[in-house]
């Protein structure tokens, strides 16, 4: 029996449903394909079914403003990637006319769609064969053929591809990439899979070598930055306080903060003439007592960035009026650690 055959037999019986397998359009699978980079299928589905319920269609997406699509992705993290679904949808609205293209390379021109995605997307909503890579099928290739290139290696994405194309061949492309990344997440996991009930066990070169827990490889290590961020939330007499919009890249792009001082050396406490300089900057001249809220710095761990966050209380005097009421401060969307703190600090 083929492998895709094996494969699809397994598919068949052990498939997931989700709403963008029963609905395969281009613009519910692009949605949860950006949805869920980066993240847990868990985690990812009410995020998707809360954008589908605001937006069922691309061109509601394209017309919504840039805040509440924030908003909605609020705590998902790699905050980029709404950024970038949003631009897309505003691609497709104006220069499609509402409908994908079909072309595999213009798809992937898509602003936030690379490879995979457009693979994912020309292959189940189109039937081309495009295959599917990501961490899933490197580890599912790997394990299986024995396949001992470095996955994050430069050239490891053409060679893993074009594995996964020959394996393709003659077999339903979106079923036979579904079922790749499927197979993957449910039986070949990264940790302590049950090899003895797998269909592949046989002829899969790392278990009948005994080298499950050695691939896939990867050579290269992460290298974490440490950052150590120092928010000042002002309240003003009337009780309002000030927020500013993340410009720029980096994370937390277009989401909401309360005032920073960032330093790139462990600081328990600001300098006088930063917060001076803050002050300045946001022309606060008024008295003010501040406290610092947290006791311990609260740790926040990124990908490539280790957080280490402080929270100072800024209770101004008579003669400074600020712009948020902290009525309306849950209408903005934020980073889900100053998120964490706003929930606590001003609404429980």
């Amino acid at each position: 029996m083929s492998f895709h055959k094996k494969l699809l037999d397994w598919y068949k019986e052990n498939r997931r449903a989700f709403p963008w397998r029963e609905n395969t359009e281009p613009y519910n699978v692009w949605l949860s394909e950006i949805i869920l980079q980066q993240t847990r299928t868990a985690q990812g589905l009410p995020y998707y079914e809360s954008f589908i319920s605001n937006f069922p269609k691309v061109e509601q997406l394209a017309a919504a403003k840039e805040d509440h699509v924030m908003k909605l992705w609020q705590g998902l993290g790699y905050y980029s990637r709404a950024s970038n679904l949003h631009a897309t949808a505003k691609i497709i609205s104006d220069q499609y006319q509402g409908r994908f293209p079909t072309d595999f390379v213009q798809i992937k021109a898509l602003k936030g769609v690379g490879d995979y995605t457009a693979s994912a997307i020309a292959s189940i909503c189109f039937d081309q064969e495009q295959a599917v890579v990501d961490g899933n099928v490197y580890r599912v290739l790997s394990r299986i053929f024995g396949m001992d290139h470095p996955i994050d290696g430069s050239a490891a994405h053409k060679i893993f591809k074009e594995k996964a194309q020959d394996l393709m061949k003659g077999a339903p492309p979106g079923d036979f990439n579904q079922a790749m990344m499927e197979f993957g997440a449910l039986q070949c996991v990264p940790k302590n899979p049950n090899c003895q009930d797998c269909i592949f066990k046989k002829e899969c070169v790392a278990f009948q070598q005994a080298k499950v827990s050695l691939l896939p490889i990867k050579v290269k290590k992460v290298k974490v930055k440490k950052r150590y961020l120092h928010y000042f939330v002002l309240i003003d007499e009337s009780k309002n306080t000030l927020l500013q919009k993340r410009e720029g890249k980096g994370i937390w792009q277009n989401l909401y903060q309360f005032p920073l001082i960032e330093t790139f050396v462990k600081q328990k406490h600001y300098q006088d003439d930063q917060l001076e300089s803050l002050m300045a900057k946001h022309r606060i001249t008024s008295d003010f007592e501040i406290d610092k809220w947290n006791d311990q710095p609260i740790f926040h761990k990124l990908t490539h960035q280790h957080l280490e966050i402080n929270f100072w209380i800024v209770n101004l005097r008579e003669g400074t009026n600020l712009d948020t009421s902290i009525s309306q401060i849950q209408d903005y969307p934020m980073p889900k650690v100053l998120q964490n703190f706003r929930d606590k600090f001003f609404i429980n």
